[in-house]
């Protein structure tokens, strides 16, 4: 294979140093496979989690806790998710996404039942936040996606990350609408029962995603991952990127699990906020799908950019407006046109700049930040909601970052890192 074919940048010899030794070692995995595959475990896991708001009202009136006392697991949930996606992403590059996956459907469904059983505020925290954040760490799009840049060429990359983000959100368009009719018909501890019992099909779809490389003596590194993380923390394109994939995570965790209880609050009927989240998850398919196109034909920071003031338009547009269904449906599907759209090309910037080797670590701590700004979004929600009665405080700070997060990404260079050529090793 030529140099040229796997990276036509010319500047980038190290790319072929470093990934082509990998990819000559793909095994039978094949394009439809990893998005089939992965879209389906991506679409369980945040399909799940997508519907957490659901819970929040009948979790605390059940217990009679408050609703800072959910907003906390949550953002507990959120920040372990952050954390344990760096290891996960470790593990995954070094033994392969199928191990993880596999601990992390079990760490699902011990989480669910214990969200579903847990009678006091210590055991909902491990449970919730603690089980279903590591669940989420091992099993959503940072492990997908290092299967994506092992196995996928980079011509289709970006393209592959914005299906299979864009397949997995189809998930949330399903999952919000059978959870809500789970809980009205089972209880809200019976659909999470169900739920566990659901989140079990991870087993054989990440078996199916079993990599031949890890464990056949082929696979070959040129760096450890004590210097790729100084290499990737050092490197200031990463740090901008890193700062906006923050405001990510603190406008849709805030959006996603906050606005059923809002638009509730303001008199309208349960069921916007279920028919909310679905049209979310559903134009999520769509946004996710073009931001992944777009990704191969212009430059990735352009296209965050243009997604962070986009969100900031669509907010205040709806603060600003009339609250009535029609106004919550519209803002639901402008929203979720910009959900997840953020992650394909982020994370093809991620694996532009740095190669494959280590991309799962590497994703995982740039979600680190997008987790951060989870945690706070979710908590200052309940926070402030508790000490003020209102969420417009919050409401506010989502635009005001989003602003932020657009100036920010327009910063981003999506070069490759350059390398100096280790001892003895001459550049092709």
């Amino acid at each position: 294979m030529d140099i040229y074919t796997v990276m036509p940048n010319r500047q980038a010899w190290w790319v072929y140093v470093t990934v082509a030794p990998m990819q000559h070692t793909n095994g039978p995995l094949t394009l439809a496979r990893v998005v089939l595959c992965g879209a389906l475990i991506a679409a369980m896991s945040l399909g799940i989690r997508h519907g957490f708001g659901l819970w929040l009202q009948p979790i605390t009136e059940a217990n009679n806790w408050s609703r800072e006392t959910y907003s906390l697991a949550i953002a507990i949930q959120n920040i372990t998710w952050g954390v344990v996606g760096i290891f996960t992403g470790m593990l995954a590059d070094r033994f392969g996404a199928y191990r993880v996956l596999l601990g992390g459907a079990v760490c699902y469904v011990l989480g669910l039942i214990g969200m579903a059983s847990a009678s006091s505020v210590w055991l909902f925290m491990l449970t919730t936040g603690g089980l279903i954040g590591a669940a989420q760490g091992a099993t959503t799009f940072s492990v997908i996606y290092g299967i994506i840049g092992r196995n996928i060429a980079p011509e289709k990359r970006s393209w592959a990350m914005g299906m299979t983000a864009s397949a997995g959100s189809f998930g949330q368009f399903l999952m919000v609408p059978l959870e809500s009719t789970l809980i009205l018909n089972i209880g809200p501890a019976n659909a999470l029962y169900a739920l566990a019992v659901l989140v079990m099909v991870i087993v054989p779809l990440g078996y199916a995603l079993r990599e031949s490389q890890f464990g056949s003596g082929n696979l070959q590194r040129d760096q450890t991952i004590a210097q790729a993380t100084r290499e990737a923390a050092g490197y200031r394109s990463f740090q901008w990127l890193t700062l906006g994939y923050f405001v990510c995570g603190f406008q849709v965790v805030f959006i996603g699990i906050h606005m059923p209880s809002y638009l509730k609050d303001e008199g309208l009927p349960p069921e916007v906020a279920g028919y909310a989240l679905a049209l979310i998850g559903l134009f999520n398919v769509v946004g996710t799908y073009v931001a992944g196109s777009l990704g191969q034909r212009f430059p990735r920071r352009y296209i965050l950019a243009s997604i962070y003031a986009l969100r900031a338009v669509a907010i205040s547009a709806f603060l600003l407006a009339p609250l009535t269904p029609v106004s919550v449906y519209v803002f639901s599907a402008v929203m979720g046109a910009l959900w997840l759209s953020t992650v394909p090309p982020t994370n093809a910037i991620v694996v532009q700049m740095f190669g494959v080797q280590h991309f799962t670590m590497l994703s995982g701590m740039v979600f680190f930040s997008h987790q951060l700004g989870s945690f706070l979004g979710v908590w200052l929600g309940g926070r402030l909601y508790d000490v003020w009665g209102s969420y417009d405080g919050v409401w506010l700070l989502t635009i005001a970052l989003g602003v932020a997060s657009a100036l920010v990404n327009l910063l981003v260079r999506e070069e490759p890192v350059q390398r100096h050529p280790p001892h003895g090793m001459v550049a092709t």
